[in-house]
């Protein structure tokens, strides 16, 4: 070293950076993903007191800020535990990356595996917070310039998670722009005045700015299109003298506006359905080109309308609140084609005190192949009076809430369709002995059920239950429970609900018989095995006795492992086939495929091998189906002694030689039940008839015994 120098002072240099970078309190792993977001850095600062961000530098120059997602957004994933994401974000309000530290997320651990998680979060890359971002798989790209929506492509079967990720990274990322960026840090916030109202009609709102107005023209549309408006198809008649779009929109959360427009209840019951610092805007538009399109879903993110303050897009989302017969109060209010009302949230730090821009997001087509594309905007200025400045407080907590009330809105017809199907299965549950006199009315009601339970429950609907779900429900009430969790996947909860309820009325049996997808395919597997005439292996009774045990130290070992690790937990749960077959219809690595396809064949000739034997669900059910009220099924006293039908017909082996049903294998199937009410197959129905045929025959004999006699006499 001293005979060079500049070694020295190269050797310096590292030793510098290296220090540097560990003085940050994060591992060497994060150390190396933030070294990646902010290539040019040089140091990396500890966690600021004031705000959980790790300011970068190259040199003295501040490069951005890398931040955990968990410290500012306490959000839960699917699994009910928080996706942990590392991010970083530039000083100009840009993502310079976003990557996954942990997560518990079961379609993407062992479902459809990491890489499209991955995929969707390398998205995130080079967006800014200014733009307008909305997960549409099939818009994918971004519109016209960098004004326009930015469309990312979502997953495929993670719906929940992508949205939660999706929310994660943006309410995140707003927090620290609102804090740390300057350019669009907030001027003093300001809320309605609650005390403020008086009695408006329609034109006095609009003479005093309280409701704006938006006129788009024509010439202007064209002038932006290079187009003439005559060029696209739906458009060509359009009069000259009309408007290419109207749109008026108001400030509801201020009493003068929202009172006056939506009547003094209707007003009431929209705030106190608002969590804190919710935010409502009423868009009404009419013309050609309307803020939200024919079959516009209610409850999402409109593609066309969005809302920026400080350079950061504001989301509006429909809060599905307005039927088709809804009319403002006042009576001069104009007709419009098309009324929403669109809520801010929260952790979005709006502020209606600031200027705002409201843009149109502009997209037609000339054809079938080509199509153009322009964004407009108009600027929004509340009227001050109506305002009251307050001091400045914490953005508040992101509220999982809308999030699932969000889902339940759009999932609300595959819901309504299963309740109704719910519902007829209790019915015919609890007349089970009326519609099971007639065996082959039974039949075709079971198979079109089980057809229903398999194509809409398990492959359209994604309802497959799972042993996950049951020591998910075990650590969220050994960490403190949370209905919101659950509520994330609504055909999952109405399914447990139903399912929990159905376990003390009619034992396990309903669901595995009747509602399990992977149970139904096995039953049609077992009905194409008996079609092909495949011989049956049935196990002695003691060997099946002993078998049927082993999926209850199945269930107890998850139980256990879950309370260990989770990850653990979950890659053990892999015993069951149901991801494979269900959720990603064997489009899967080879192992997983091979594992289910075996089980499946095993299945053709041995009636429902999995369920019967390995089911770690089936034995969580059946533990809990034993506290039911009642047995349903009938016996008579010659069940099991003389009359074996019924246990040589039970293809699932649940009644036992003595004639008795072993609720904790019964799948419900209510074979026995039509057996018992067939006078044609019932032992008792059978000597019955025997005895009755059997009377006139002695009677008849003795009569020509006694004519003997009288002869022979």
């Amino acid at each position: 070293m001293n005979r060079s120098p500049l070694a020295a002072l190269l050797l310096f240099s590292v030793c510098w950076l290296y220090s540097s970078l560990c003085s940050a309190t994060l591992s060497s792993n994060e150390l190396t993903i933030v070294q990646s977001f902010f290539p040019k850095a040089t140091r990396i600062d500890e966690k600021l007191a004031d705000f959980p961000v790790y300011p970068v530098y190259q040199l003295q120059q501040l490069l951005g800020y890398a931040y955990e997602s968990a410290d500012l957004t306490d959000l839960p994933g699917f699994s009910g535990k928080p996706i942990r994401l590392l991010i970083g974000l530039d000083t100009s309000g840009q993502f310079t990356g976003v990557q996954v530290l942990e997560h518990h997320e079961p379609v993407f651990l062992h479902g459809l595996g990491q890489a499209p998680l991955y995929r969707f979060i390398s998205q995130y890359q080079g967006r800014h917070l200014t733009e307008h971002i909305v997960v549409n798989s099939r818009k994918q790209g971004t519109s016209s310039g960098n004004k326009g929506p930015v469309y990312i492509d979502g997953v495929t079967k993670a719906t929940v998670s992508v949205i939660i990720i999706n929310d994660s990274i943006l309410s995140s990322a707003l927090q620290v722009a609102r804090n740390k960026l300057e350019g669009f840090t907030q001027a003093p916030a300001v809320r309605a005045r609650s005390d403020l109202y008086q009695p408006l009609g329609w034109q006095q709102l609009r003479e005093k700015g309280y409701v704006g107005r938006w006129q788009l023209s024509q010439p202007e549309v064209e002038a932006t299109l290079g187009q003439s408006i005559s060029n696209y198809p739906n458009f060509d008649q359009l009069d000259d003298s009309e408007y290419f779009s109207e749109i008026f929109y108001a400030y509801l959360n201020a009493p003068t506006i929202g009172r006056n427009l939506l009547g003094r209840t209707h007003y009431q019951e929209l705030m106190n359905s608002l969590k804190p610092g919710e935010q409502v805007f009423a868009v009404m538009s009419r013309g050609a080109f309307l803020h939200v399109p024919d079959g516009f879903k209610p409850g999402t993110v409109p593609g066309r309308l969005s809302l920026e303050q400080n350079q950061l897009a504001i989301e509006l989302r429909d809060l599905d609140a307005l039927d088709e017969s809804f009319r403002f109060q006042s009576p001069e209010t104009p007709e419009f084609d098309r009324i929403n009302l669109f809520r801010v949230k929260g952790h979005a730090g709006f502020n209606p005190g600031e200027d705002a821009t409201l843009q149109l997001n502009v997209e037609l087509n000339r054809n079938h192949l080509i199509q153009d594309q322009a964004t407009f905007s108009t600027p929004i200025r509340l009227p001050q009076e109506l305002f009251e400045t307050v001091a400045v407080a914490p953005v508040p907590e992101r509220d999982s809430a809308p999030l699932w009330l969000q889902l339940w809105q759009e999932r609300w017809a595959e819901v309504a369709i299963l309740i109704i199907a719910l519902t007829v299965l209790s019915l015919f549950f609890v007349r089970q002995r009326h519609y099971s006199r007639n065996a082959k009315r039974l039949h075709r009601f079971r198979w079109g059920y089980l057809w229903f339970t398999l194509v809409f429950i398990g492959l359209y609907a994604q309802g497959q239950l799972s042993v996950v779900n049951i020591y998910t429900l075990l650590l969220s009430i050994y960490d403190g429970f949370d209905i919101r969790i659950f509520l994330l996947d609504p055909i999952i909860f109405t399914l447990w609900i139903y399912c929990f309820l159905s376990l003390f009325l009619w034992g396990r049996g309903l669901y595995c018989g009747w509602l399990c997808p992977f149970g139904a395919l096995q039953e049609m597997l077992s009905w194409l095995a008996m079609r092909l005439k495949l011989r049956q292996w049935r196990l002695p009774d003691p060997w099946h006795r002993q078998m049927i045990l082993v999926k209850y130290p199945i269930l107890l070992g998850l139980v256990i492992t879950s309370f260990y690790s989770l990850t653990l937990a979950e890659q053990l749960a892999e015993i069951e086939p149901f991801k494979t077959s269900m959720t990603l219809f064997f489009v899967r690595s080879w192992p997983f495929v091979l594992y289910a396809l075996v089980l499946l064949g095993l299945g053709l000739f041995m009636h429902k091998f999995y369920c019967r034997y390995l089911c770690p669900l089936g034995a969580a059910l059946a533990v809990i189906g034993r506290l039911r009220l009642f047995s349903w099924l009938s016996r008579i006293e010659q069940c099991g002694s003389p009359c074996q039908l019924c246990k040589r017909r039970c293809e699932i082996n649940a009644i036992r030689r003595d004639g008795s049903i072993d609720y904790d294998e019964c799948i419900q199937c209510l074979e026995c039940v039509a057996i018992l009410q067939d006078e044609n197959q019932c032992v008792a129905t059978l000597q019955r008839r025997k005895r009755s045929r059997s009377i006139p025959e002695r009677i008849a004999s003795d009569r020509n015994h006694q004519a003997d006699q009288i002869t022979v006499a």
